[in-house]
């Protein structure tokens, strides 16, 4: 960026502030949302309120069933080959090199 576009954007310093804040904001709640170490507590937890009486069979089901789809709404996005495909030896070994 230059210094002339750089003092004619200075007011919207701010927004893009704000802009940048909401991505980062936004990137958090889905690497939560979809973090598959927290599906499977949950998973854990509503199979848990089953076993106690808490939950209904139907109940536990639809949430097992929205959980699951979390999971596989994650998989799907991964591109493939991704960090985790046993057919891409990691960097630095002898095999990725």
């Amino acid at each position: 960026m230059g210094l002339l576009t750089g003092l004619l954007t200075l007011p919207l310093a701010p927004v893009r502030s704000v802009v940048w804040l909401a991505e980062r904001i936004l990137e958090q709640a889905e690497q939560q949302m979809y973090d598959p170490v927290a599906v499977r507590r949950q998973l854990s937890e509503v199979e848990d309120a089953r076993a106690a009486g808490q939950l209904s069979d139907d109940e536990a089901a639809e949430l097992e069933n929205e959980l699951l789809s979390r999971m596989m709404t994650r998989r799907a996005q991964e591109p493939e080959g991704g960090p985790c495909s046993p057919a891409r030896p990691p960097a630095g070994t002898a095999e990725g090199t």
